[in-house]
């Protein structure tokens, strides 16, 4: 490796890591300020799933790689590694102490946007030669991109895929040189197993770049193209063990959000090619200007061949104009409109519109011919390669009508302009500035990449938290919470639930305990179906379920102590894990939640009050699912927030009457809904009956449960977790008793087993590619060796020499031959007229 390479990575991920902390540090953001960096998913998921591989590293979680007992009552956790955390760069959130698990996510976010930038900057160099310091640059402005610093700043994972898009540009042009075949589809493999879903993108975008230096340096494509997709096929092979689990947690997921795309105004996307702007629903393709003023001069570029300028203007444009197609655009997203923003490929347009800006920076590297060795012609440029005053200024006035064209958007900000214009007019200085002025024009360049990088990343993360949903960072409030849950953890006597007031979504992960909240992109239907029916209460569609606080539920799923108010309360009526129902009919769930909860149980605890007043020392409990607003009852008040299809509400206790005819009043807008009132003898009586029938001992693994029932056990065992695809129970795939696992009883111990549905077929297709890879690398090496003894004994010699002492005419011609492939490789072409 040259010493420029190391060079331009290390300039790009500094320059990288400077812009993104400068611009959190001027927004005072997370951890430079009080203003909050958690939005939506990134507390919801991000933070509680590294919390949750934090416990697994250090050997403190419930549950395993494939369970996980702490969310949802029991789910399957192969996907949710798979989708959230099998990044390289995840499990260095090990290294901080727990309680500074959000640092230790912010320290990983700006080490893979370096990464990236790192990886770019030794990209462009092997691509073709340049100065060092423009690949540096050139690197950190495509990890820089809008995409990086709005979007994927908030959800980490995607910046996998930042990095994934130049590491397989970089395998495409190991495939086009005809090396690394055993290093190329381990590198795919690793992108798909980090993020499957950027990687996914990234591949179509490296397919694309693939296809436009194929057609720019001529040669074998249809050669190139087929070992290209066997490596790609083979990597993707490798990744099968993460990826098939995946896809069928996916299938047997609650259905999310279905949208129809619509594209944005296309003076929006031009807005958002400019510093300092925020949409989200609009693409974030925003690079220092110096990128697409750069792209754009290629074009005028007259010492570059016309179908190189063409190639790569329609490769840019073909990009940009995929994004807001329809029909392309459920390409780049896999056939699927995604739930929320639509224009998650645009780290793809950054990528290329680089790509393009080094081809115009980097153009023609002129060859002075050198009689006395045409091997040393080849690396003797002529000049620098920049381009020349009618290349900069054109594309000057293409910069130009682009912000034109954006002044009509309403997302344009007065900062955003003047940066852009401000960086417009620093990049044509610079390029056109005399050769001794060299270092101060790379230091402008620098500062205004940086400058254009901080200004974006603060200006969003201010319209984040005006737009988004926030919330506060893990703090020492949640530290003493997790330390009493734990103190009070009996587990798998009974279950501990983080409980109520709620903190983020998943805070069975980030607080402890073994809850039914979750949240993820596999909860399974099954789980919202179940919890619904009980009167949970949920918000995305159905796939952020929250803790259910209810006695009856408690009871059945074995909640001993839960977090209320404050502090951990103890719960008196409670069932083991594993139970066992007389046998006859299952439950059928209805409308009313209230009975359903009796069917679950197998006895009557409610009331329903005629005149909407339980007596006196029953519990009041309310269930308004489409209701917005509070409940009250004389001094107690809950707040409720419904309203299908995005949000429900969840069933709520008022406590205890204590006033006879006092009635709950529902002060908002919605259906009020029914009133339930429970009896807590009856449900102590109920709980003691079951009991008396129930399993002895329990054993939960991090793959399955087992558990000792009486002698002589009759009737249907009810495992208190929901029946997920995946589990066998006693050799065969059990029943379902009101949504939770139920087989009949025996008598004696019973065992239960879970393997996430498509692990077997994942690990078969893995270890068929690693076979497939293998046979591949050792025909490479074969035929390698097989061509280097041709070209020996062609030489007439054992050492490939002359009686002369010099290299035979085959060994120069080889070389020859070899020279000019890696020329044009690199991109140099012989001067005009040449």
């Amino acid at each position: 490796m040259e010493i420029r390479t190391p060079r331009a990575a290390g300039l790009a991920a500094f320059l990288t890591a400077l812009a993104v902390c400068a611009g959190d540090a001027v927004a005072r953001a997370f951890p430079f300020g009080p203003r909050r960096r958690g939005v939506n998913d990134l507390s919801n998921q991000f933070v509680p799933y590294h919390a949750h591989l934090w416990d697994l590293l250090h050997g403190r979680g419930d549950g395993g790689l494939l369970l996980d007992w702490q969310s949802g009552w029991g789910t399957s956790f192969l996907p949710d590694l798979g989708t959230y955390l099998t990044s390289p760069f995840a499990p260095l959130v090990g290294l901080f102490p727990r309680a500074d698990i959000e640092y230790a996510l912010y320290a990983v976010t700006v080490l893979k946007t370096a990464v990236a930038a790192a990886v770019t900057a030794a990209l462009l160099l092997r691509m073709r030669p340049g100065p060092w310091w423009a690949a540096g640059l050139l690197g950190a402005s495509y990890a820089l991109c809008g995409w990086s610093v709005t979007e994927a700043t908030y959800n980490p994972m995607w910046l996998d895929g930042l990095i994934a898009f130049p590491l397989l540009c970089l395998v495409g042009e190991w495939v086009r040189a005809g090396r690394h075949r055993l290093a190329g589809p381990l590198v795919v493999a690793l992108c798909w197993v980090a993020n499957f879903y950027t990687a996914y993108m990234a591949t179509l975008g490296a397919g694309l770049v693939l296809l436009v230096r194929l057609a720019v340096a001529g040669g074998h494509a249809r050669r190139v193209l087929g070992r290209a997709a066997l490596t790609v096929g083979t990597g993707v092979g490798l990744a099968a063990p993460i990826l098939v689990p995946v896809w069928l947690g996916s299938r047997y997921a609650h259905p999310g959000v279905t949208r129809e795309f619509a594209p944005a105004d296309w003076t929006d996307v031009l807005a958002r090619l400019m510093p300092a702007t925020y949409g989200f629903a609009t693409p974030a393709v925003f690079v220092c200007t110096a990128v697409p003023l750069l792209a754009a001069s290629l074009l005028f570029r007259r010492d570059v061949a016309r179908r190189e300028r063409l190639l790569w203007a329609g490769l840019v444009a073909t990009v940009a104009v995929s994004m807001q197609w329809g029909p392309t655009h459920l390409v780049w997203h896999a056939f699927a409109t995604p739930n929320g923003s639509p224009y998650r490929q645009s780290f793809v347009l950054a990528g290329v519109l680089v790509l393009a800006a080094w081809a115009g920076l980097g153009g023609v590297l002129s060859i002075r011919p050198d009689t006395a060795s045409p091997a040393r012609s080849a690396r003797r440029p002529l000049g620098h390669g920049l381009p020349d005053r009618r290349s900069v200024l054109g594309g000057l006035g293409v910069t130009v009508v682009l912000g034109a064209g954006a002044s009509a958007s309403p997302q344009l900000t007065g900062w955003g302009l003047a940066l852009f214009a401000a960086g417009a007019a620093v990049t044509a200085g610079a390029v056109l500035a005399p050769r001794r002025a060299g270092p101060l024009a790379v230091l402008l360049l620098a500062a205004t990449l940086v400058g254009q990088a901080a200004a974006t990343t603060a200006y969003a993360d201010r319209e984040r938290l005006a737009r988004l949903d926030d919330y506060p960072a893990f703090g020492a409030a949640d530290v003493r919470r997790a330390a009493a849950l734990a103190e009070a953890d009996g587990w798998p006597a009974y279950r501990t639930d983080s409980g109520l007031p709620r903190v983020a979504a998943n805070e069975p992960l980030l607080l402890g305990g073994q809850g039914g909240a979750y949240y993820s992109s596999h909860t399974p239907a099954v789980l919202t179906e179940t919890m619904t029916a009980l009167g949970g209460g949920w918000t995305s569609r159905g796939r952020n379920l929250q803790s259910l606080d209810n006695p009856v539920t408690d009871a059945v799923f074995g909640v001993g102590a839960r977090w209320r108010g404050g502090s951990v309360v103890r719960g008196d009526a409670v069932l083991p894990l594993v139970t066992v129902r007389p046998a006859g009919p299952v439950p059928r769930y209805g409308p009313s939640p209230f009975r359903n909860q009796e069917l679950l149980l197998g006895a009557r605890v409610y009331d329903r009050p005629a005149g909407g007043a339980c007596p006196v020392g029953r519990d009041v409990l309310v269930w308004a699912p489409d209701f917005t607003g509070r409940v009250t009852l004389g001094d107690r008040s809950v707040s409720l927030l419904g309203g299908a299809p995005k949000r429900r509400a969840a069933m709520v206790s008022l406590g205890a009457q204590r006033v006879a005819g006092m009635r709950p009043v529902l002060t908002g807008r919605g259906d009020p809904g029914e009133i339930g009132c429970l009896d807590r003898a009856r449900l102590r009586a109920a709980v003691a009956a079951l009991t008396a029938t129930a399993a002895t001992r329990v054993e939960v693994t991090d793959s399955g449960i087992r558990a000792e029932l009486p002698p002589g056990a009759r009737g249907t065992v009810v495992v208190a977790a929901p029946r997920i695809a995946g589990w066998t129970c006693e050799g065969r795939p059990p029943g379902t008793y009101g949504g939770l696992i139920a087989f009949p009883a025996t008598g004696g111990p019973v065992a239960c087993d879970f393997r996430p549905p498509g692990l077997r077929a994942g690990v078969g297709t893995g270890l068929a590619a690693a076979l497939f890879l293998a046979l591949w690398t050792l025909a490479g090496a074969r035929g390698a060796r097989r061509a280097g003894g041709a070209r020996t004994v062609a030489a007439g010699g054992e050492d490939g020499r002359d009686g002369r002492g010099g290299v035979a005419g085959g060994d120069r011609a080889a070389a020859g031959s070899r020279e000019e492939s890696a020329r044009a490789g690199a991109g140099i072409h012989a001067p005009a007229g040449g």
